[in-house]
């Protein structure tokens, strides 16, 4: 397996800081955050002022640029983290092309939001056919779209997130498996997840999360909600991960996504790929 990190939780670093760090600390990869932000006067933080974005709005023009930056560091890109909708198809078509042009094999693209307010089936719907434009600018332009298991959205589980590619060709279409996110919403064992994606894992975002309680209801019960923990401290077992991804043979990236802040963004950054190496090591040890 090789390792990368999505920059989205490199928010203090520019492009360029993210870049010299990565390869220093031996990761393999970098998977950029493409989107554009609002104005933000404060500390740079995971998802408004971060530093190590990329905008949307001149991403065709920076992706030359982008592309000579990770590639001057020895790093790959495996996949670029950008927010557009699958309903905005010219959103899409620039991201294509930006891609493209920066040598990225790969996109996410996002579904639509569920919050239980309005029915599922139409939401879903609405999605699979906005598909086909994603699909057919995926072939222009020879980028794979890539959907993400994610809490509240319409695919929150590896199981519906196959159900939802299986209408099209693994060539054009793929899924971010994220284990992190499947604390909040959709977990599934991760091996029987993995296989019902099968040709359609493309890629795998790591971090962690648990649950607390938040507080007592009128009722008596207890009101309990998910946040962000350390890699090696949350729900997520670490190592069933790796034995479950091991299992099915993935030998792809993994890119980490680490949103706790109980560390600086340096030793976290260089902690959790010591911590997943000693993980896979301590694996291999016993083949």
């Amino acid at each position: 397996m090789r390792f990368a990190v999505f920059t989205v939780s490199l928010p203090e670093w520019s492009p360029a800081e993210a870049v010299e760090h990565l390869a220093a600390l031996g990761y393999d990869g970098v998977e950029w955050r493409v989107t554009d932000q609002a104005p933000h006067d404060g500390e740079p933080g995971f998802w408004w002022g971060n530093r190590c974005t990329w905008p949307l709005a001149t991403f065709e023009a920076d992706a030359t640029a982008m592309r000579a930056l990770g590639a001057d560091a020895g790093l790959d890109v495996p996949n670029l983290g950008t927010y557009v909708s699958c309903l905005d198809a010219p959103d899409v078509e620039r991201a294509m092309r930006g891609a493209a042009a920066a040598g990225a094999p790969s996109i996410r693209v996002q579904v639509p939001r569920y919050d239980g307010r309005e029915p599922y089936l139409p939401l879903r719907d609405r999605a699979l056919g906005a598909f086909e434009s994603v699909t057919a600018s995926a072939a222009r332009h020879g980028v794979r779209a890539l959907v993400e298991t994610h809490m509240q959205t319409i695919l929150p589980s590896a199981s519906s997130a196959a159900d939802f590619c299986r209408r099209y060709s693994p060539d054009a279409v793929g899924v971010i498996h994220d284990a992190g996110n499947m604390v909040y919403e959709g977990f599934e064992h991760y091996r029987m997840g993995l296989e019902v994606l099968g040709p359609y894992l493309a890629h795998v975002h790591l971090k962690n999360a648990d649950w607390a309680p938040v507080q007592a209801r009128a009722d008596g019960s207890t009101h309990w909600a998910a946040r962000f923990a350390p890699l090696a401290e949350g729900i997520v077992d670490v190592g069933a991960l790796f034995d479950a991804l091991l299992a099915v043979g993935y030998d792809g990236w993994v890119s980490f996504e680490d949103f706790s802040t109980a560390q600086p963004l340096f030793e976290r950054t260089r902690d959790n790929l010591a911590y997943v190496r000693q993980v896979l090591g301590s694996r291999a040890s016993l083949t």
